[in-house]
């Protein structure tokens, strides 16, 4: 495990400067512009009264710390005191941290998606002193180039227009707005959709799939778990091999490629090539989290340990480089890096990928005999081995991926396999420790409360399914951290973003849905009551602050702060799930937990809300309408997880793909609370002073089963009666 973060800032180059007002701010990306010569403002009331009085435009960027374009731009044009000087005489500047602040993110991307056809970070928008957009992109040059206007030409247009057009502004910022309000309408309530949506939706993969490389479309690829969890879902609930087959080959071929780190471990962002061999190196935690989940899935509906084995690999990486000594998780490593040629200079230039990538003659002169097997391995090459590089970062340099089997190289090198795989694993591990001397990516060292619900949830899960209480301990003790600094008893109130002793908020809605979601799986793993209880409490609040009565979907926000103009409601399942498929698929299995029916309307409510919504865009979403039909039942085991009779009943229930069942530890230590929150546990106790297991639907229970062969049985019959 690292240690804290405060270390790991990003070099600054150039000659030192007076620090702007983004010095007293707590966020990573925004501290990286402190030395900046631009006349930053953090979002907030200094910079909006500023704006109205001197009648200037804002302009607003936003982008997070680990973003590639992001320092770009900054290097080019926000460093540069040409460019400030026009953004100081005609602009009051904002720079906001889309991960701290997602409600003013969302607002205007919204905006640039819809008015440029595209959006990504780092943001550039253009907005009235009122806070109302009229012009934005992305990513601009400081002087034109690849089609793209220059940014100093742009700034001093639009500062023309401002002054010379200033009713024209006014007029388009107010029209376009009001067409921006009418966005995220769902249908309002109606019924659940039936199961031929799934079927559809099934058949829209299809025709997208990749049948050659996995995945979905053309490059770039980008990781998105919540298809291949839908995709295996409907396996499950139809016996269909296709969707298996889908969700396989995509995660094998990612488990294989480029994107996946082979020596630390974990996925980069996404693919920039169709093959997956080209990453873009970030490495995100809500990947990170997402990816462990699909990966366990597909441990269990194939019966492969390879795919549990990434599972566990990708945990390991969280573990060490991402959690902080408290127990919390940080956010993300950046894609760029010094290349070790050039640490120690006293300007060194950061390129993308510097970290992982290897030239021929250093993987030989490092592993010696043994870089014969390894480079057969991972495609390595004496010119490099980078099919597509954009930026021509990659010259001469090999980015690791498996390029041939272990059979394939045993007898091209004429090495036993068991041999063989001894040396591989030496040979990784050797150039991790030669990797570590390296200078290091920027970590962004912010905990975010949302980002560590998913990871809660996916240490908990792996924990639950591979047997491991180590990996469990882990989920607990991040809960715990959560708890202790972002949580609020008193009035059942979350707050955004831990970073070295500070917090800030107040949490928006994925802070509520996707902890709790986590808290889900923690209790699975543990049958702790107290989880099971703080769950509640947060959909409790959930429902309170963010929910919309009039159709059963949960906006984004509480719509009580006035600087966010929109109050919108996420209608796609993108890099992170929206709020409603993950609160959605929550409620199903805590209704199946608690009996509580108003928990099952609620689901019932929000999937009716997005009934005609439902396709590609939300595969979470499908994957919550797949377990409505499916239905959640109940997998109970009673008695001392310790102890060897219990374990032997879970390692039975590990066996068996069944992804909407809920799983309750009845345990001594917890069963009296447990009874209080759910009394139907209560009958049920241990036969013959063994361990028992009841397996349950709609809380009507099969005989129960106290020894692993009568388990594994029951476990068969029962699978086929749930399809």
């Amino acid at each position: 495990m690292r240690p804290p973060a405060a270390g790991r800032a990003l070099p600054s180059r150039g000659p030192a400067r007076v620090p702007n007002r983004l010095a007293s701010e707590h966020s990573p990306y925004l501290l990286q512009h402190q030395d900046n010569p631009v006349d930053w403002y953090p979002w907030g009331e200094e910079a909006f009264a500023r704006a109205r009085a001197a009648d200037r435009p804002v302009f607003l960027s936003v982008g997070y710390s680990t973003c590639h374009w992001c320092h770009v731009m900054a290097h080019e044009s926000f460093e540069n005191p040409q460019v400030a000087e026009v953004l100081n005489a005609h602009f009051v500047s904002i720079k906001v941290d889309r991960e701290e602040r997602p409600d003013v993110d969302r607002v205007y991307m919204l905006f640039v998606q819809a008015t440029t056809g595209s959006g990504g970070w780092p943001m550039s928008v253009w907005l009235t002193p009122a806070l109302q957009p009229f012009y934005g992109g992305t990513y601009f040059p400081p002087t034109s180039r690849w089609g793209r206007p220059g940014f100093v030409e742009i700034l001093t247009e639009l500062a023309r227009v401002w002054r010379e057009e200033r009713s024209r502004v006014d007029q388009s910022a107010s029209t376009i707005l009001e067409r921006l309000r009418r966005h995220g309408q769902t249908s309002g309530p109606g019924a659940v959709a039936g199961v031929d949506v799934l079927d559809k939706a099934q058949a829209e993969f299809a025709v997208a799939f990749d049948r050659r490389h996995g995945g979905f479309g053309n490059a770039p690829k980008f990781p998105r778990p919540s298809e291949l969890l839908f995709l295996l879902r409907e396996h499950a609930r139809t016996g269909a091999a296709e969707p298996r087959d889908m969700a396989l080959m995509t995660l094998r071929a990612m488990a294989l490629g480029g994107m996946r780190d082979h020596l630390g471990g974990g996925f980069h962002r996404y693919s920039v090539d169709a093959a997956w061999r080209v990453p873009h190196f970030e490495k995100m935690l809500y990947d990170q989290a997402q990816l462990v989940h699909a990966y366990l899935d597909a441990a269990q509906a194939s019966g492969d340990p390879q795919y549990a084995d990434v599972a566990a690999d990708t945990l390991r990486y969280v573990h060490r480089d991402l959690a902080d000594p408290a127990g919390g998780f940080y956010s993300a490593e950046d894609a760029d890096s010094v290349a070790p040629e050039h640490a120690g200079e006293a300007a060194p230039h950061r390129t993308e990928g510097a970290f992982y990538v290897w030239t021929d003659a250093e993987l030989r002169r490092i592993l010696d005999e043994d870089a014969e097997p390894f480079c057969l391995r991972y495609g390595v090459e004496p010119g490099g081995n980078a099919p597509f590089d954009p930026q021509d970062e990659f010259r001469g340099k090999n980015l690791l991926y498996v390029a041939r089997s272990l059979e394939d190289v045993a007898a091209s090198t004429g090495r036993p396999l068991a041999d063989l795989q001894t040396t591989l694993a030496a040979a990784r591990q050797r150039l991790f420790e030669v990797r570590r001397g390296r200078p290091r990516p920027h970590l962004d060292g912010k905990v975010l409360t949302a980002w560590n619900g998913l990871m809660i949830g996916a240490f908990a899960k792996a924990g639950r399914v591979l047997g491991d209480a180590s990996l469990v301990a882990v989920a607990a003790r991040a809960a715990g951290f959560v708890r202790a600094r972002l949580w609020s008893e008193s009035d059942e109130t979350l707050l955004r973003r831990y970073r070295l002793g500070a917090t800030a908020g107040p949490g928006f809605a994925e802070d509520y849905a996707f902890l709790a979601a986590g808290l889900v799986e923690l209790f699975q793993a543990t049958g702790d009551p107290a989880w099971l209880a703080w769950t509640l409490a947060l959909h409790r609040r959930l429902d309170s602050l963010f929910s919309d009565a009039s159709d059963g979907a949960w906006f984004s926000t509480t719509g009580a702060d006035d600087s966010v103009l929109l109050r919108l409601k996420e209608q796609h399942d993108g890099a992170e799930p929206s709020v409603t498929s993950v609160a959605t698929g929550s409620l199903l299995t805590l209704a199946h937990l608690t009996g509580d029916h108003a928990m099952r309307r609620r689901a019932e409510a929000a999937l009716g809300a997005f009934r005609s919504h439902l396709g590609r865009a939300v595969p979470l979403m499908l994957t919550a309408l797949s377990t409505y039909h499916s239905g959640v039942p109940q997998v109970v085991v009673v008695g001392d997880p310790a102890a060897e009779d219990a374990e032997a009943l879970f390692a039975e229930v590990r066996q068996v793909y069944l992804p909407t069942a809920v799983v309750v530890p009845v345990t001594p230590a917890y069963r009296d609370d447990l009874a209080r929150l759910l009394p139907w546990v209560a009958p049920m106790g241990m036969r013959e002073g063994r361990a028992t297991a009841y397996l349950c639907r709609d809380f009507t229970c099969r005989q129960p089963a106290t020894s692993a062969a009568e388990l594994r049985d029951h476990l068969k019959d029962w699978d086929a009666d749930l399809r």
